[in-house]
């Protein structure tokens, strides 16, 4: 279960700790021309150790495309991309080999596989989410090529709202913050956490521009659906939402309801997409991040043996995930978006005809 999409799928592998991280992406139509400064500048944006904010781990994230292109577009055939680990000390967690960190994912790992990676969470640790971004990059060129858009940025920290969404200031800020009016305040907060060997969660907002109407496969392949999926599916999600979300469910039908007029819709409650379908609108996506698990302060587990114990965790950790997450929700909505072009194209006879006939 490594693989996601369908007509335009891709898989990852390696680990954490490993010699290296990568992906195989499959279903890119060819002629697609790739700009491989463009995929670089994506990793760029996701990789750690740019600040005092994230991981002090330091990762060049160089990415290397091995297959699927020719003379800078792409053939048809599947696009693998590798990433090379360069800076990984797996000296720092031999003081936890039996110990099951809180919060991890190292009990459910160890019960379900008999085997325990300790060294930074082996495959379940979020360093694989490198290798979405570089996919994510593949999918984002197809879109531009549709003049689909894709923004992200941070709308929340520990309970510190945006009341403003600045896609471009987001692109300037070293934490992604949408609203430069309470950045300092949420750069604050992260800090202070950190400086108490602790972590905070937060909130990244992704909006998808241009999207035509149309797109989804009912009832089982939503467009809503696979978003919520995919974003659930990136390390430390625990909560996703579509336009109002959470809010409409405490909202009045009449309250809720996009009217329609002849220039479009006077509201955007539904985040762009009604029974799964995208409806031409922007579509709008949250997602929640719990406080990253990698604390430094003394905590209370097992160990493999069932026995109670007391251990510190070492090693280098991102104060607040949500801030290099929002990044990976912004390239896995890419590639929700590019499959369900791609599953479109041949929903109707006079489509077919016309590229045949």
């Amino acid at each position: 279960m490594n693989q996601f999409g369908r007509r335009l799928s891709f898989s990852t592998f390696g680990e954490s700790h490993g010699k290296a991280i990568g992906c195989v992406v499959d279903g890119v139509p060819a002629g697609l021309s790739i700009d491989e400064t463009f995929i670089q500048s994506q990793l760029n944006r996701r990789k750690p150790g740019k600040s005092e904010f994230e991981t002090a781990r330091k990762e060049d994230d160089k990415v290397e495309i091995l297959s699927g292109i020719l003379d800078g577009v792409s053939t048809g055939t599947p696009i693998a991309m590798i990433i090379y680990n360069t800076n990984h000390k797996s000296k720092d967690y031999s003081n936890i080999k039996d110990i099951f960190r809180p919060g991890h994912a190292d009990f459910t790992y160890y019960k379900k596989y008999g085997i325990r990676d300790y060294r930074g969470g082996g495959r379940s640790s979020a360093r694989e989410t490198a290798a979405r971004v570089a996919a994510g990059a593949i999918a984002k060129l197809m879109l531009q090529e549709l003049n689909i858009q894709i923004l992200s940025g941070i709308s929340e920290i520990h309970g510190i709202k945006a009341t403003d969404f600045d896609y471009e200031y987001a692109k300037t800020s070293i934490i992604c913050a949408l609203d430069k009016k309470v950045e300092e305040q949420q750069k604050e907060v992260i800090l202070k956490a950190k400086n108490n060997h602790d972590s905070v969660g937060g909130v990244a907002r992704v909006v998808i521009k241009g999207v035509p109407v149309g797109l989804g496969e009912p009832i089982y392949y939503k467009t809503d659906a696979l978003l919520a999926d995919a974003m659930m599916g990136i390390n430390a999600a625990k909560a996703v939402e579509i336009g109002d979300g959470f809010a409409s469910s405490q909202s009045l039908g009449s309250q809720n309801n996009d009217e329609i007029t002849s220039k479009g819709f006077a509201s955007n409650h539904a985040g762009g997409i009604l029974g799964g379908i995208t409806n031409g609108d922007d579509i709008i996506i949250n997602t929640y991040f719990k406080p990253t698990p990698s604390i430094f302060q003394p905590q209370h587990t097992i160990n493999i043996d069932n026995t109670d114990v007391d251990f510190s965790l070492k090693g280098r950790h991102d104060p607040c995930v949500a801030v290099r997450g929002s990044i990976v929700c912004e390239s896995m909505a890419a590639l929700v978006i590019a499959d369900m072009l791609l599953l479109n194209m041949g929903r109707q006879i006079s489509g077919i005809k016309q590229y045949y006939m």
